[in-house]
């Protein structure tokens, strides 16, 4: 194993670590809102990717791309759906959901197969469709049980989605696109901040210390795991980056589980065992493509959207 890959397997699993363990960071918010939290949580990132992008002296690349409309115009629909996705999983996570966001990010890989077949009108072979359907079967389960659709879940796994077919029509890596959603978003979130502190119900500056050094972390938990995950996805192959996705949604079931004392019903373990057989099948399925066309490994997979929890 060349050097290369060793760092590109630990900056990826790093930032798919961070992913998973994020909920624990979350949940030290107790008090704020989640609107709040959304809030700098957009404004923090932008100030670090905002340096770090000075730093590589990137700037020319987010010129070309505010020179191309149809760019600029994929990139601020994307930043409406990873917006979404950021401030519902915040608030799931602090209304002790979330068990509710690892189930979501287990089906993302397949909403993005069920995409490319909807939007790009790719052909999906027998082994896919059967991931999928069981994936349905799962999310079927858990709607009958509880008498309504496990939205949480779905909201995150179709935004996630979108915004992944969004990001993979356009010319801008992970780190440029970040930089340009926090700073379309930046007015809407200083905006709410504003607001919020004139309320008196703003948390930086009257919360302590500690939780102004919490809030300027948002940004850095947001920005970090991304930077870490472009630097490592480009040095191992992406049937190998598929397969690591997983450690985050695993890593959230877990905590949900054994840390946070959140209850598995019979039909959440039913939906769960489901969609795990589900992403087996396409994991399966996915190597066996990359081993009869090797060449895929040089194109971008369906399984790796870009991510941001």
């Amino acid at each position: 194993m060349s050097s290369e890959i060793r760092r590109g397997l630990l900056y990826t699993t790093s930032a798919f670590l961070i992913w998973g363990l994020v909920p624990i960071f979350w949940k030290q918010f107790q008090g704020v809102s989640a609107t709040q939290i959304l809030a700098h949580r957009i404004v923090w990132g932008f100030v670090l990717v905002t340096i770090w992008v000075s730093y590589r002296r990137r700037w020319p690349e987010m010129a070309a791309v505010l020179r191309r409309p149809r760019t600029v115009a994929a990139l601020l629909a994307s930043t409406v759906f990873i917006a979404i996705n950021w401030g519902l999983f915040v608030w799931a996570v602090m209304t002790d959901q979330v068990l509710a966001t690892s189930l979501g990010y287990y089906i993302n890989p397949l909403v993005n197969v069920l995409l490319g077949y909807v939007v790009l009108r790719e052909r999906l072979n027998r082994s896919q469709w059967v991931a999928v359907s069981l994936a349905v079967i799962g999310v079927a389960v858990l709607t009958i049980q509880a008498g309504r659709l496990p939205w949480i879940s779905l909201v995150l796994a179709v935004s996630f989605g979108i915004y992944g077919l969004l990001r993979k029509t356009v010319k801008a890596d992970a780190v440029i696109g970040l930089a340009f959603e926090t700073t379309a978003l930046m007015p809407f979130a200083v905006g709410l901040l504003i607001g919020a502190d004139r309320q008196g119900r703003g948390a930086f500056g009257h919360m302590g210390p500690t939780m102004d050094f919490l809030l300027v972390m948002a940004g850095a938990v947001t920005a970090i795991p991304l930077i870490l995950f472009t630097l490592g996805v480009r040095r191992i192959p992406l049937s190998t980056a598929g397969l690591l996705q997983y450690i985050a949604p695993t890593f959230t079931f877990l905590l949900a589980v054994f840390l946070f004392g959140e209850d598995l019903s019979p039909a959440q373990a039913v939906s769960f065992c489901l969609i795990w057989i589900a992403l087996a099948i396409y994991t399966f399925d996915l190597r066996r493509q990359f081993r009869l066309d090797p060449s895929l490994e040089a194109e971008e997979s369906p399984a790796i959207a870009i991510i941001e929890d």
